[in-house]
């Protein structure tokens, strides 16, 4: 080999390290910021599915509704003649675990008694026989709602919802589920409030969802009103990042800014080359060709590995998402649009509740509203198989693989919440309202 050649390979080979101990540093980065990233090769379940914030979040809630059982609360307060939103949660009995005052206390503790004033709350024992859940005979359930929602004989057949909580029917459940969540949502019309909060009996709200809510919603507005629409079908409370990775369907899309990045890469290298003089030396074909053919290839595959939800997070606020937005833990529907839902879901009788919803709102080019960071979690990894025999804590996991698709349902950045900074959030927003 020529002292030359060997000079340019040398070179070359220089470069090659110096760019891998700069991969190296940035793969080792990726690593520490993307463990939360279901999307991201290096997710980390054993700590991601930790509940750091919901299980701060549920001591408060379950610490709340022990004291309204104790009667230690002085006064519970209730909604206005006429409150803002109307929030339902259905509830049935479940086998070993208890959601349902855990989801009710995180609703309501540390509200302020203005904000508890906006809000009617119904809760509904879907029993026919409603002995039958535990919480039916606890204080705290008749204290606290400003209704207590039952099956009215006089309204619905009876028989045919007993035979409907057979264990047979149970095993799918499409058509009880999607009967009480209508059932409930009627139950709100009669209250007349702009917005219809429908939550599922397994969600733990972090501590000033209401204000969150609210300015979600004006924003949800406003942003209609700038894009010409008249309205809108619902705000999405809560989604999880599992889908929301680099979706297959999106493929084409990828591989073309792919390609248009490694080749931005070696123009912009040859443009260099040609007006640079100075650099003309150091930018061989070789140094090029490794640039562009071996270096940006490496970092655009660190880039897809970190994630997306790492690398392309959603911005704070409120978005439309159209697609992979799961599931129906909590929505905000504008009153005007109940009525639709509410005939659609009576019409199908037979399904999801977000499928349906999703379907419809296809069908009819509807705008779909979420907002970031969520202001509801999932709390179906709470069990009575937590850590240590504590509920607040679940089992740790080595992979996803070991969890079902209900535990599955989860928003990782929600448990990066700070208490203490929710609380000051919470207690300024409330000053100002008041004008302290």
């Amino acid at each position: 080999m020529k002292p030359s050649a060997a000079a340019a390979g040398s070179r070359l080979l220089r470069i090659f390290l110096y760019f891998l101990a700069l991969f190296s540093l940035l793969a080792f980065y990726a690593r520490t910021i993307s463990s939360r990233d279901p999307g991201s090769v290096f997710f980390k379940a054993w700590t991601a599915y930790d509940a750091s914030y919901s299980s701060v979040r549920a001591h408060e809630a379950d610490d709340y509704i022990e004291s309204v059982n104790n009667a230690t609360v002085r006064s519970t307060p209730k909604a206005s003649s006429q409150p803002g939103l109307c929030v339902g949660i259905a509830s049935i009995a479940r086998n070993g675990v208890r959601y349902f005052k855990t989801a009710v206390g995180t609703v309501l503790e540390g509200l302020s008694e203005e904000e508890r004033a906006d809000i009617h709350l119904i809760l509904f024992i879907a029993h026919t026989d409603p002995s039958q859940h535990p919480a039916y005979s606890e204080p705290w359930l008749h204290e606290l709602p400003d209704q207590v929602l039952l099956y009215n004989p006089a309204e619905v057949d009876i028989d045919r919802i007993r035979s409907l909580e057979t264990d047979t029917a149970k095993v799918s459940g499409r058509e009880k589920a999607l009967f009480d969540y209508t059932y409930l949502l009627k139950a709100c019309e009669p209250v007349n409030a702009p917005y219809t909060v429908m939550l599922e009996d397994d969600v733990f709200a972090l501590d000033g969802w209401y204000h969150r809510t609210r300015e979600a919603l004006a924003s949800a507005e406003k942003q209609t009103k700038e894009i010409g629409a008249s309205n809108w079908l619902y705000l999405r409370l809560f989604y999880t990042e599992e889908l929301l990775g680099w979706n297959s369907e999106e493929w084409p899309t990828y591989l073309f800014y792919s390609i248009l990045t490694v080749v931005l890469v070696a123009c912009t290298c040859l443009g260099i080359r040609r007006y640079e003089p100075r650099l003309t030396p150091h930018l061989s074909n070789e140094t090029i060709l490794l640039f562009s053919g071996l270096c940006t290839p490496l970092l655009i595959g660190l880039f897809f590995a970190t994630g997306r939800a790492t690398m392309m997070p959603i911005p704070d606020g409120v978005h439309q998402m159209p697609r992979f937005g799961c599931c129906s833990q909590a929505f905000v529907f504008p009153r005007s649009r109940v009525p639709d839902l509410t005939e659609l879901y009576e019409r199908k009788r037979l399904g999801y509740v977000d499928m349906l919803t999703e379907e419809f709102a296809n069908e009819n080019d509807e705008i779909r509203w979420a907002v970031t960071p969520v202001v509801m979690q999932h709390a179906g990894r709470r069990s009575s198989k937590g850590m240590n025999n504590d509920p607040y804590t679940p089992l740790k996991h080595k992979s996803k693989a070991e969890l079902t698709e209900v535990e599955k349902l989860w928003n990782f950045r929600f448990e990066t919440q700070d208490a203490e900074a929710l609380r000051e959030e919470h207690v300024l927003v409330n000053d100002h309202v008041l004008g302290y």
